[in-house]
């Protein structure tokens, strides 16, 4: 019987070390778990916080630098900030918000420029279409009155229309202006009137053909984009210098047009987006011109892609800017022999090594009005379209002016300018109304001229 009792207090102590054990290992295990689970409420802890700071940096830094570099390609779009603590699920949907985002940005900023543009254009037609009007009936004016204010007033009107031309070609609308096949220094001076400080433009003209023209098509779309290059090079470059056009001719590859400033220049980065602006992008929104908007190089790339011009910029070697603007040949045309020149038209500079002096008898070009204060407006598209009835002459003045050489326009100048201020003195001593004293009408067209070169600088491209 001893033998029964030692089995059973064995089988006993066994039963309670295995009892032992077992309750060990469930504690064991009791705080693995506990420990397992703390750690992974630590660890989801700081995804949740790591995944909030994301978006945090998703609504405040990433979304707006993302609608910013839309408009600066080289701002930086900051990425995660915490990747290894965001699963890929996480990461991959917070990309895809910052695309969407940026989708959404450049459909809504097409939407609301396509709707400025169609607001501008048709506004812009009402104006052009008004200032044309006005242009017409100031012509009309010019043949009636001889003051000069009115060739002034002629004249703030042009730069309103170039304007109002230019804002209308930068919103995909037709230049507004039709022509028939135009000379080519004819079309360089248009574009020369239409600029503030025009005086200070001076043109070569190089052309080995005098009677290169323009075909209709191209003739205005030419002439606007010219008067941008003119009026970014007068309104960037001093006062007291001088802006070089030059007029050449290429064999096969058309015509160029050289503009040359002493202007401030341009960094590098000026000079790239003006590079890129001159090439024509498909699409250049209002918002990105600035404020006031710079849209001088934005037009002549929007002509630059619809007519086939080719524009180019670099540094001058008169220490500003360069602009050189072809017209492929295509474009170009000869006029017949029975179609005159202008006469403010500059000979080419073969010719006047060569040429001849002028026939006896040959037409003078008529000089421009004589201002009070004894200065010339001399606009360079500004000419009256019939001349003016003139005293009839008796036959010996005239056989002696038949003999005589042509005078040059110099003399013709001082003629015209003698009989102006003789006409002025003759009314002020019957005591009829004259044009404004010399030296008020001189500070009245100092200030003016000062308002509209500020005015003219305001949608010039740099």
């Amino acid at each position: 019987m001893g033998w029964i009792v030692a089995v059973i207090a064995v089988a006993a102590a066994v039963a309670a070390s295995v009892r032992a054990q077992n309750a060990a290992r469930s504690e064991h295990l009791a705080l693995a778990r506990a420990e397992l689970a703390e750690r992974q409420s630590k660890a989801a802890e700081a995804r949740t916080a790591a995944l909030t700071d994301e978006i945090r940096q998703l609504a405040r830094r990433r979304i707006p630098a993302t609608a910013l570099a839309l408009s600066h390609p080289t701002a930086r779009v900051p990425g995660l900030r915490e990747a290894a603590e965001v699963d890929g699920e996480a990461a991959r949907l917070l990309t895809e918000a910052v695309e969407a985002a940026r989708t959404a940005v450049v459909e809504e900023r097409g939407r609301v420029d396509a709707a400025a543009r169609a607001a501008m254009r048709g506004t812009s037609a009402k104006i052009q279409s008004l200032l044309n009007q006005s242009q017409q009936l100031l012509h009309e004016l010019q043949h009636e009155y001889d003051d000069p204010r009115i060739l002034q007033l002629d004249f703030r009107n042009e730069l309103a229309l170039r304007r109002t031309q230019s804002t209308a070609v930068l919103c995909d609308a037709w230049p507004g202006l039709a022509r028939q096949n135009s000379p080519l220094v004819e079309i360089v001076l248009g574009a020369q009137s239409r600029v503030a400080g025009y005086e200070r433009i001076k043109v070569a003209n190089h052309l080995r053909e005098e009677r290169l023209a323009l075909v209709a098509r191209a003739a205005e779309p030419l002439a606007i984009a010219l008067a941008e290059l003119l009026a970014n090079a007068t309104a960037y470059s001093h006062p007291d210098t001088d802006v070089q056009v030059t007029v050449q001719q290429s064999g096969g590859r058309g015509a160029f047009l050289v503009v040359d400033d002493a202007g401030i220049g341009m960094d590098d980065d000026a000079l790239d987006r003006a590079r890129a602006l001159l090439a024509g992008p498909s699409e250049v929104l209002l918002t990105e011109l600035g404020d006031p908007p710079q849209t001088g190089f934005a037009v002549v790339g929007r002509l630059v892609v619809q007519y086939g011009f080719d524009c180019h910029i670099e540094a001058s070697p008169f220490g500003g800017m360069r602009t050189i603007l072809r017209v492929p040949a295509h474009l170009l045309t000869v006029l017949e022999e029975d179609r005159s020149l202008s006469a403010l038209a500059p000979k080419p500079v073969q010719a006047h090594a060569s040429s001849p002096a002028s026939a006896p008898g040959t037409p003078e070009p008529a000089a421009a009005p004589q201002t009070a204060g004894g200065h010339f407006a001399e606009l360079p598209s500004r000419r009256r379209r019939s001349p003016r009835p003139t005293p009839a002459r008796s036959a010996s003045a005239a056989t002696r002016d038949h003999k005589e050489v042509s005078r040059t326009p110099e003399q013709a100048e001082a003629s015209w300018a003698a009989l102006q201020q003789g006409t002025l003195n003759g009314r002020g001593v019957a005591g009829r109304p004259t044009a404004p004293a010399p030296a008020d009408h001189e500070a009245d067209h100092e200030h003016r001229s000062d308002r509209s070169d500020r005015n003219d600088r305001g949608d010039d491209e740099t």
